[in-house]
């Protein structure tokens, strides 16, 4: 019985990667990537706005944080759906360009799991001790105390990160945009399947 899952599940692998990336993968690829685009460039604006404007302060960190959180949770269902489904072949690619691919996607999926909980531990840690609310309601438990010392690092270790991510997400969408232009379906499977 646990034979003909594992030979089911690898079947079903194969024929995606057969297939080409499924709507659902391309549909939490490109709402991940939005969304990092989107809490980086938040994470700038919410420490530049003045501690005289609250409010504002408030509700864009509760924004970051939110962003966040469903970025972690669009990563694991990635990281799901690619164990169910597998991924398309590397079609057109040199064995050097695809392990060059290779090796960029687990340290972006590194990254992108990685960013969220710095940023969640930080949270937990900041001494103002203000509450994580997802979608500015819904209270997240903390499982660390405030700790200055701790907050320091890991504020600096998560920005870093952050900046880190970006640069290597950049890099892969100028990747994807060259072999797209040498004419290769990179691009065009995970625009289009």
């Amino acid at each position: 019985m646990v034979a003909e899952r594992g030979v089911a599940e690898r079947g079903a692998a194969e024929r995606g990667a057969a297939g080409g990336w499924s709507r659902a993968q391309r549909r939490l690829h490109w709402a991940g990537a939005w969304l990092v685009g989107a809490g980086f460039v938040l994470g700038f604006v919410m420490v530049a706005v003045p501690l005289r404007d609250l409010l504002s302060k408030f509700l864009l960190f509760q924004l970051h944080k939110t962003i966040g959180l469903i970025v972690l949770a669009l990563v694991l269902g990635r990281l799901w759906l690619r164990a169910r489904r597998g991924r398309p072949a590397a079609e057109g690619l040199s064995a050097r360009e695809a392990s060059v691919a290779a090796v960029g996607q687990v340290v972006l999926y590194a990254l992108l799991l990685a960013v969220p909980v710095l940023g969640y531990l930080a949270a937990c840690t900041a001494p103002s001790g203000i509450p994580t609310l997802f979608l500015f309601v819904i209270p997240v438990p903390s499982v660390l105390a405030p700790d200055p010392g701790l907050y320091a690092v890991l504020r600096v270790v998560h920005r870093a990160a952050a900046i880190a991510l970006v640069v290597l997400a950049v890099g892969h969408a100028l990747a994807a945009l060259a072999h797209h232009w040498r004419g290769r379906p990179v691009l065009r499977r995970m625009w289009r399947g």
